[in-house]
């Protein structure tokens, strides 16, 4: 199974900046899209930011104009730079690989967990 490590969550002000951090197999994710994902308590798990093998990018609508996905194959990571950040984006944050139909295929981590007070 597939697997990367997220990192970098934290406990923020609202209107802080945070940057998380994805790391696995370079094989993995110097060839596929990757996505972000992140799911809040009582809340089904979203798509909040999509990087593509080539370096597009989708954002939720709730994430636009805040967040930044980003990627570098040579250190083998794929990073989410939050900026403005809001209570409501208050969450788990997953990452992992997508198939060529956009769906996740990688084992689900632990996640890193990102608070913003207000």
């Amino acid at each position: 199974q597939v697997q990367f490590v997220e990192s970098g969550g934290g406990l923020v002000q609202a209107g802080g900046v945070l940057r998380l951090s994805c790391a696995g197999p370079g094989n993995i994710l110097g060839i596929y899209a990757m996505g972000w994902y992140r799911q809040a308590p009582g809340k089904q798990r979203e798509l909040v930011a999509r990087i593509n093998s080539s370096g597009r990018t989708i954002y939720a609508d709730s994430v636009k104009g805040r967040f930044t996905i980003s990627r570098d194959n040579a250190k083998n990571t794929v990073y989410l730079q939050m900026n403005s950040l809001k209570p409501e984006d208050t969450a788990v944050y997953y990452c992992n690989p997508l198939s060529q139909t956009l769906n996740p295929f990688g084992s689900w981590g632990q996640g890193t967990q990102v608070t913003v007070s207000s």
